[in-house]
């Protein structure tokens, strides 16, 4: 059975604390005299059974002569609590209070990037492929129904588009086109809102067809605000993750997808596909 994603965080600090210890040649039993800790708390932190503090890091660091290394680090520490919050857990009053919550993660960032392969990106739904979407959400998780209320606050998301400098690449697999979300007329204004949003000045919108060769094994969709914050969703989970070092992970991720999708006219005429597919009452090939 994987490890909650809590623990493998945990356990991947530990391995670089370690790496850092070996590197100064430093035995686990030599670095507890010098911290003046106990032998145990070294193994605990460097295998995950203990998460060290702040102050213990910067410990660990000096004695290992690393201090350049203490301020990512200290973001993982920040980072490994957080980091995981159930879904469900998150969602217990309702969709609105997540909703909110991306409004406020836009509204700081200057560069958005994002990338979800099966649906259309929330900043770009209609309010109908909207209302479908966070429908399921409520009633796959039994949470309490507050639909318009969650609907209204991802709409109110979408300012941004058209305020200030901001900046959106946004990359979908071609698949997102494709999945039936509330029926065929909600796909229908969807994907003629996907065609007025490519042609944006603020937005990058990149398609991967479906017999693209991809540079990177996409997993799940995620969203990178800045430098700064990265989001990730699993079906159980959503991830916060604000390590320097893991979201410059996920930036060449992002930067590899890109490559593999095609914008502008090209996006264009995927879109177009697709709607010509939903007029024939089929799906566009």
């Amino acid at each position: 059975m994987p490890l909650p994603p809590f623990r493998q965080a945990k356990e991947s600090l530990g391995g670089r604390l370690r790496d850092l210890r070996k590197d100064a040649q430093l035995s686990g039993r030599q670095l507890a005299a010098l911290a003046g800790w106990p032998p145990s708390k070294i193994s605990k932190i460097e295998y995950g059974k203990q998460a060290p503090s702040e102050a213990d890091i910067r410990v660990w660091c000096g004695h290992c002569r690393a201090a350049g290394q203490v301020p990512d680090l200290i973001a993982s520490v920040r980072n490994i609590e957080s980091q995981y919050v159930e879904v469900r857990r998150g969602l217990g009053t309702g969709t609105r209070r997540r909703q909110d919550a991306s409004v406020r993660l836009v509204e700081q960032a200057m560069l958005v990037r994002a990338y979800d392969p099966l649906i259309v990106y929330g900043l770009l739904q209609t309010a109908e492929y909207a209302r479908a979407v966070i429908s399921q959400v409520i009633e796959f998780f039994e949470i309490p129904n507050d639909l318009e209320d969650g609907v209204r606050s991802r709409m109110d998301r979408q300012r941004f588009l058209y305020k200030g400098d901001r900046r959106f690449h946004v990359i979908l697999g071609q698949q997102a086109l494709l999945t039936m979300i509330g029926g065929a007329d909600v796909m229908r204004g969807q994907l003629d809102r996907l065609l007025a949003v490519s042609s944006m000045p603020s937005v990058r919108l990149g398609i991967i067809p479906a017999a693209a060769a991809l540079r990177v094994l996409p997993t799940n969709a995620f969203a990178i605000y800045d430098d700064r914050l990265v989001k990730a969703e699993t079906f159980s989970a959503e991830l916060t993750i604000s390590s320097p070092r893991e979201i410059a992970v996920y930036a060449r991720a992002h930067e590899r997808l890109a490559l593999s999708a095609v914008a502008g006219k090209d996006a264009r005429a995927l879109i177009s596909s697709a709607l010509r597919g939903l007029a024939d009452g089929g799906r566009a090939n």
